[in-house]
């Protein structure tokens, strides 16, 4: 099971992308709001609603929150992502639930860099949207992450592989890997044993690569190629997470 595919031509968000023309005082204008933090916005402002729906018992509460929606699916139009607003406001109260289950909270997928005993990387080439990348896919219930990780990459690639470590912990959206509010674990795995077989529906191709001779296109490879191989060559020992942004909310430039 994968997670969406990357957004952007290699996996990139465009947030901060371009400039305004400068003020009539000369002094540069700060750069436009990308269409990846907009949606970052908007689904924050739905989630912080939807969980508000699923704690008060106030109507007046409730109307606030479904005000809130309705700011949150015209920003989402505004980035492009939304052409039904009042659909939109429909779906999120829908999937509303009641107390601690209706929290609203990012999404979880595992992804898994898995080398081999010359120090290459496992790839698939994804189905969806002809890109490169380690295997991942969505948390599903009743797994440990070290477990889906070992489940994933032997449904899409046919290896049998041993987690190692985790070595990432990223803000899949952030980056432009998805539109999805997603944490993605990354592990360091082994292969131990199998046969590739890239998954006949949600791989076009599969293989291991050194790190001088990657395929393309490759999604993100500036986000995670050089720590990945670092990690596997044992010259990098942390965890790859992303910065807390100063101040939180403000857009990447």
């Amino acid at each position: 099971m994968t997670v969406p595919p990357p957004s952007g031509p290699a996996g990139r968000s465009r947030q901060g992308a371009g400039t305004r023309p400068a003020s009539p005082s000369g002094s540069p204008a700060e750069d436009p709001i990308g269409e990846l933090e907009l949606l970052r916005w908007s689904e924050a402002l739905a989630g912080i609603a939807r969980t508000g729906l699923g704690f008060t018992e106030s109507h007046y509460e409730r109307e606030r929150f479904e005000e809130v929606l309705a700011v949150a699916a015209d920003i989402a139009a505004a980035a492009g992502r939304c052409f039904d607003p009042a659909g939109q406001i429909t779906e999120w109260i829908a999937a509303v639930g009641k107390g601690v289950p209706g929290y609203v909270t990012p999404k979880v997928a595992v992804g898994a860099v898995v080398s081999d005993d010359d120090g290459r990387v496992l790839l698939i080439r994804r189905a969806d949207s002809g890109y490169w990348l380690y295997p991942t896919g969505w948390a599903d219930v009743g797994y440990s992450s070290s477990e889906i990780a070992v489940k994933e990459v032997a449904e899409e690639t046919g290896i049998d592989c041993e987690p190692v470590r985790l070595i990432a912990v990223l803000d899949s959206m952030r980056h432009g890997f998805t539109s999805v509010p997603t944490y993605s674990l990354v592990y360091h795995c082994r292969a131990v044993g199998g046969e590739l077989r890239a998954h006949p529906v949600e791989c076009t191709g599969v293989g291991f690569f050194a790190q001088d001779g990657l395929p393309s296109p490759l999604a993100g490879p500036d986000i995670w190629v050089e720590h990945a191989f670092g990690s596997v060559r044992g010259d990098v020992a942390g965890v790859l997470f992303d910065a807390p942004r100063e101040p939180l909310w403000r857009a990447e430039t």
